[in-house]
């Protein structure tokens, strides 16, 4: 089986898309697949081929700009067709402003061609937003790249459920196959009981409690977070905040700066390696992770948490999926109801046995529903059902 994965970043270059496209052209190199990813080249770096853990590396695809993508059309050409093309889709990921519509028309032509495009639909399109004329605007471009991609794709892959109902409107009637494919956790878990102590004895003492947070600090998300903040860690309580990755350290700044007799009980990392970044996940207590629009399977931070084997207090919003509440390996309280979030947090902190029962639970649940190797069999699965390309709109 051969892929040709079409991505907007990839390792070195950070990012969430970007590990999980690594995670994937390992995971199914690894399967005995070929696998071919094209990608931009690093910033001030001459476009260059290479290989790695074996998966073949283009850096060809510049900007995004319509003379980078006729030499990359020229380069799969003078592969072997019908070729499978799996597109990471961002919208805002493809350069000219987030509005690039002729990658979108490129890929329609692949499709047109006899190549199987097939879409991993990260993040669906900017929603509208009244009196900002220029978000917009930008807005309606993505609406109208949604209606060419959705001609182009033979398959759509989704991260979350709720994305076919913000894409299936603008299939116009063209029958398409929505498939679900939830995102992995893109940090390994190490174990290492010794370096977890270490951690811990850095942070807090023997009757402390630890609570861990791992995010992209957004600004809403971060919002929620910091409104739980204070009656949870201030007040002479026992319980230390631990702000994992980059951005945090702003976040801590920011809280102190409100509340400085906060300042020895919120500590953050700043950025960490993978190694780093599991050993300080494990030792967490409890981690605190409330989300705006609701956890959902998109949210790479979740999966760490869950592979970890981390007992977790999240929120339910409009993109949450039924199987959280359903499961019994997190706590999920409504996302407007704050005082109940911190509640369940301190019950959660005092309840030994409740957080080991949780933490075996979201070990579970990760290796049933998310781990990559059940992501690679449905992907591969469905490859193997495919008798050629579909006929593409227009």
């Amino acid at each position: 089986m051969t892929w040709h994965i079409i991505t907007p970043e990839y390792p070195p270059q950070p990012g969430g898309v970007s590990d999980y496209t690594r995670l994937v052209a390992t995971a199914l190199a690894a399967a005995g697949d070929e696998v071919d990813v094209w990608c931009p080249s690093r910033q001030g770096e001459v476009a260059d081929v290479e290989a790695a853990d074996g998966v073949v590396i283009h850096r060809n695809f510049g900007d995004f700009s319509r003379s980078d993508i006729r030499r990359v059309d020229q380069m799969l050409d003078q592969f072997e067709g019908p070729r499978r093309l799996l597109v990471q889709w961002v919208p805002h990921g493809f350069g000219k402003r987030a509005m690039n519509l002729p990658f979108c028309w490129w890929l329609l032509s692949r499709a047109r061609r006899g190549d199987r495009v097939e879409l991993m639909v990260h993040e669906p399109f900017l929603e509208f937003t009244k009196g900002f004329r220029r978000q917009n605007a930008v807005a309606l471009v993505h609406r109208l790249m949604t209606i060419i991609l959705l001609r182009a794709a033979s398959r759509v892959w989704i991260s979350i459920p709720a994305w076919e109902t913000y894409w299936r409107p603008y299939a116009l009637g063209l029958k398409q196959t929505f498939s679900w494919l939830p995102v992995v956790s893109n940090i390994p878990v190490v174990s290492d009981p010794v370096a977890v102590k270490a951690v811990r004895s850095r942070y807090v003492g023997n009757e402390d409690s630890l609570v861990g947070h791992f995010g992209a600090y957004d600004r809403d998300n971060t919002s929620l977070l910091v409104a739980a903040v204070a009656p949870l860690i201030g007040n002479g309580r026992k319980n230390v905040l631990l702000l994992l990755g980059r951005g945090g350290e702003r976040v801590r700044d920011a809280l102190i700066q409100k509340q400085p007799e906060m300042a020895d009980r919120v500590h953050a990392t700043g950025a960490l390696d993978d190694v780093d970044l599991s050993v300080h996940l494990g030792a967490c207590d409890v981690m605190l992770q409330p989300y705006v629009d609701g956890v959902s399977s998109r949210r790479g931070s979740m999966m760490a948490a869950l592979a970890h084997g981390l007992p977790v207090v999240t929120t339910s919003g409009r993109l949450t999926e039924p199987l959280w509440a359903e499961s019994e390996a997190v706590v999920v309280v409504p996302v407007e109801n704050v005082a109940g979030l911190v509640e369940t947090t301190r019950r959660l902190l005092a309840d030994v046995e409740g957080r080991g029962r949780m933490g075996r639970s979201a070990k579970a649940l990760y290796a049933e529903r998310f781990d990559v190797r059940v992501i690679i069999s449905a992907l591969r699965d469905a490859a193997a059902t495919v008798e050629g390309p579909k006929e593409p709109g227009f």
